[in-house]
């Protein structure tokens, strides 16, 4: 990874930073595979009960490297390409398991947007379950403006935020949303002064590490099945997450702190 992916835990939180400042946070190859890396570790760590995903210096991430991409793009069209087409869109799918982590991780994720969000970098942060933002923010799909079609899940993630017909209106168009257009689309739950943008994710993000993780584990899996599957399933997750959270020790610690008349303090289990 060589730094250009930095990982720091506190109180409970997984703090995930993309370190290229100096490209805006393009993801390169190795970038990519470290970040996949990290994500899969801290889905499983016992100490970590929400990750939080944000961008070294002014930007949180460019999407892919343009400048990789067309040094790969002008070099095939002078050589014969060392993979086949399957083992090419087997690496590139791999590649794109950092989105499906921070979707499906039984653990609450943040997006901390600095910055602006474009690409395969509007893809990951719209993976996350929140994206608070800086006045400073800015998204754009991108894709349109460099000819590719798109990855990361952003049509995915995009359609169930906004709707088809708008999904395809920004894909289309590429259009830059401002601060204030991210919230009125209802992408980012709030924005701040960007000096306040880090403490106020942070804040949230302890706040959420310290709450029954047995019930946000729960909670992702049925707004998993919400987004894909039918009825039927949804109340088949929620009857069996109500019973499994039923047993834990948070609950029956929340329901004497409310006959008690004070705050629970969760164990995250």
């Amino acid at each position: 990874m060589d730094q250009e992916i930095l990982t720091r835990i506190e109180n409970g939180v997984a703090v995930v930073t993309l370190n290229r400042p100096d490209r805006l946070n393009a993801l390169s190859p190795a970038m990519i595979a470290g970040l996949t890396s990290v994500l899969a570790g801290v889905a499983v760590d016992p100490e970590v009960g929400c990750v939080v995903l944000t961008g070294a210096g002014r930007g949180f991430c460019a999407g892919g490297d343009v400048q990789v991409q067309a040094a790969a793009a002008t070099q095939a069209t002078h050589t014969q390409p060392s993979l086949s087409a399957e083992a090419r869109a087997d690496r590139l799918r791999a590649a794109m398991e950092a989105g499906r982590l921070l979707r499906e991780m039984a653990k609450p994720t943040i997006a901390m947007v600095n910055g602006v969000a474009a690409g395969a970098g509007l893809s990951l942060a719209l993976a996350c379950d929140l994206r608070l933002i800086g006045r400073s923010a800015r998204m754009t799909t991108a894709f349109a403006k460099v000819g590719l079609s798109g990855d990361f899940g952003g049509s995915f993630f995009l359609t169930r935020l906004v709707g088809p017909a708008r999904a395809r209106e920004l894909y289309f168009t590429a259009e830059m949303l401002s601060a204030e257009r991210i919230v009125a689309l209802g992408l980012a739950s709030q924005v701040f002064a960007d000096d306040r943008l880090e403490p106020e994710t942070m804040a949230l993000a302890a706040r959420l590490a310290a709450g029954p993780r047995v019930a946000w584990r729960y909670m992702k899996r049925n707004f998993k099945v919400a987004e894909e599957g039918t009825l039927s399933e949804l109340l088949d997750s929620e009857t069996f997450g109500m019973m499994r959270c039923r047993e834990t020790e948070d609950h029956k610690e929340a329901a004497r702190a409310f006959v008690e008349k004070r705050a629970p303090v969760f164990r995250g289990r």
